[in-house]
């Protein structure tokens, strides 16, 4: 679920953005089509969110999420204007501090999940910090060369897992598609320069 465009103009509502489930429901489609679909469905939402905010300064938004999205944390709080909040469905399990949450936001305070501020510090000690192990392993042979095809016969694993893999970097190093870099080389560039790889 994303912002209404009445929501979002409206000068007290909060933003809710849902994030993928880590098994699909029935009838969802799976794949790199609808990886693609969610990672352009994320960014729409970002780009929603900041329009909303450039048309009115200071309006508050509160992202709840099932896992952290570096890219949400870091542009909510880069515009310096406060009223943001960024929470992990898991950690919202009392009602009494969901709300204190919102009223914290909708008063102009920032309002961010243990985990968030985990993660972000830990993204500046190295980009791939994010990445699972496997995740490496994938990067590690894109870097080599490898074409998807060979990835999944070098880790035996199914090409489709390979593309999900590669969405979920793409997505952990904030490279969106709807950017003019060419992912798959900005990916394994960062890579090569992380001196702690």
């Amino acid at each position: 679920m994303g912002c209404s465009p009445a929501a979002a103009t409206a000068r007290t509502s909060s933003c809710t953005t849902g994030a993928r489930s880590e098994k699909p429901s029935p009838g969802t489609r799976t794949g790199p089509a609808a990886s693609s679909t969610r990672v352009r469905a994320r960014a729409d939402r970002r780009r929603l969110i900041r329009a909303a905010r450039r048309q009115h300064p200071g309006l508050p938004v509160l992202l709840l999420s099932q896992y952290v999205e570096r890219a949400y944390a870091t542009e909510l709080l880069a515009d310096g204007q406060g009223a943001v909040g960024y929470l992990l469905k898991d950690r919202v399990s009392r009602v009494d501090e969901f709300l204190d949450a919102m009223r914290r936001v909708a008063a102009g305070g920032t309002v961010l999940d243990p985990q968030v501020v985990a993660q972000l510090v830990a993204a500046r000690r190295s980009p791939l910090a994010n990445l699972t192990p496997r995740e490496r392993e994938v990067l590690a042979l894109m870097a080599g060369g490898s074409t998807n095809t060979g990835i999944a016969a070098q880790l035996v694993i199914t090409e489709r897992a390979v593309s999900k893999h590669i969405g979920n970097i793409f997505t952990k190093l904030d490279l969106s598609p709807d950017t003019d870099v060419h992912r798959r080389g900005a990916a394994v560039l960062t890579f090569l320069q992380d001196p702690g790889r």
